[in-house]
């Protein structure tokens, strides 16, 4: 819900370029959404709290794999295409991404390589996505 209430605030806020910025979000939301379940399905990786009666997951988890994350890709992915569009907004994004990437391995649903290989990938969909954006970059 908080990534569609910033794309929201955005075109509120700023109008047409925050119109821009939102569908340039979106844009990338969905590419992120269709990545993280092909690999989900690809690699099948068992939850941690499946793999081990230890841990417990405190909340249900919203699928049956655990790699990768998919609440920090798209975290990680959002904040930066977010960020390359208002910088301003990076003291409120880093902190919640790490926040949401933490809150994964916490909760007992990812294990810590989830979130690490879900930010690298989350990343390089957002680079990808800002190299194919012109006018649009996190170095100025």
């Amino acid at each position: 819900m908080f990534w569609y209430a910033l794309m929201a605030a955005l075109i509120v806020a700023d109008g047409r370029d925050g119109l821009a910025a939102s569908a340039h979000l979106a844009a990338t939301g969905a590419i992120a959404l269709a990545l993280y379940k092909r690999l989900k399905r690809w690699t099948r990786r068992p939850r941690p709290f499946a793999s081990d009666a230890r841990i417990h997951a405190w909340v249900a988890p919203l699928d049956e794999f655990s790699f990768p994350s998919g609440h920090t890709l798209h975290a990680v992915a959002f904040s930066l295409v977010a960020i390359a569009h208002y910088p301003g907004l990076a003291w409120l994004l880093v902190p919640f991404t790490a926040s949401v990437a933490a809150s994964r391995v916490v909760l007992g649903l990812h294990y810590p390589s989830d979130v690490l290989a879900a930010t690298a990938i989350g990343s390089g969909l957002a680079g990808l996505s800002l190299w194919l954006v012109p006018g649009v970059s996190l170095f100025g």
